[in-house]
């Protein structure tokens, strides 16, 4: 298979297990471009890609940002986390500024879920969600699962936690969807307050204790408490988080095996994950980072091969 079955990256939910492997295998011949002196290629040089961020993110719009520029694509910036774009309409009126530059694909970060593909019916562009509230993250599901291949040589049969606030998170349903369409088994662990109702339908199990959760796994995603997102308190303190939820090195030393620990950043040292835990050569964070870019240049790469083909 060589294109993907979409021509949108909208969230995990919308593509297959071969989408995911080709995109896999695209970032691999990528990653080696990334390692080389002249770290461009001329993929994209026709391509306008527009970042619309109508949410704040530093690592994800550089992480964008840095793969559009090895393609060698031309890129807008249009950050509104900071104007008072709210409402759908002035969604479309934004969109329609864009689109009349002669953009070919946007990556949208939207505080509302949906909002990706509601811009999808409405405009001929190629959307990347880049996060659409607490719903999904595509892009980072795919580097997460990017990443464990990398460090355990296959996903299909691993055992993956994650642990903290799943609620809030679109990290943990796009990790959900993407780890369960390449065979791996999913549990997840936190305050029960923090566990959506509907993880069951999702054939995923509820762990109530790390260490349980932990002795089960080969990985563990810790995610970070979204303190942001929380009108109310989900849990007494922080402390408290920590003392039931956090990861230090003793407890990882406790285990009868070696697990690898992700976060998809910004990590809140000392309340998820001590700093030593972080820092330790079982965490593979930074390895994210960088797959972050790689995988990012194979879906725009992949999608934009399909707007050529449609151009030709």
């Amino acid at each position: 298979m060589s294109e993907l079955s979409v021509k949108h990256l909208l969230g995990i939910k919308y593509i297959t297990e071969d989408d995911i492997q080709l995109i896999f295998e695209t970032a691999d011949h990528f990653k080696e471009v990334i390692s080389r002196p002249i770290k461009k290629v001329p993929s994209l040089r026709d391509i306008t890609i527009a970042n619309l961020f109508f949410e704040n993110s530093t690592r994800t719009r550089l992480s964008f940002e840095l793969a559009e520029k090895r393609l060698s694509a031309d890129v807008i910036n249009f950050s509104a986390a900071s104007s008072s774009v709210k409402k759908g309409e002035t969604l479309i009126d934004t969109v329609n500024n864009i689109l009349s530059m002669k953009v070919d694909m946007v990556v949208m970060r939207h505080p509302n879920p949906g909002a990706g593909v509601f811009l999808s019916k409405h405009v001929d562009a190629s959307i990347v969600n880049a996060g659409d509230g607490a719903h999904e993250h595509p892009t980072q599901a795919l580097l997460d699962c990017y990443s464990i291949r990398e460090k355990l040589g296959d996903v299909a049969g691993k055992k993956v936690v994650i642990v903290g606030d799943i609620l809030h998170s679109r990290v943990a349903l796009s990790n959900i969807f993407a780890l369960q369409k390449l065979g791996a088994e999913v549990k997840v662990c936190g305050p029960k307050t923090l566990i959506p109702k509907y993880i069951e339908s999702l054939s995923v199990t509820f762990e109530p204790n790390l260490k349980k959760a932990l002795q089960w796994c080969d990985v563990a995603n810790m995610l970070r408490v979204q303190n942001e997102r929380m009108d109310i308190s989900y849990f007494p303190t922080t402390r408290e988080y920590t003392q039931q939820f956090g990861l230090n090195k003793a407890m990882l030393n406790s285990l009868d095996k070696e697990i690898v620990v992700m976060h998809p950043g910004p990590i809140n040292r000392g309340v998820e994950i001590t700093s030593d835990v972080a820092d330790s050569k079982q965490a593979i964070i930074l390895d994210q980072v960088q797959n972050g870019v790689a995988i990012r240049m194979a879906v725009l790469y992949l999608l934009a091969s399909k707007i050529q083909h449609h151009e030709d």
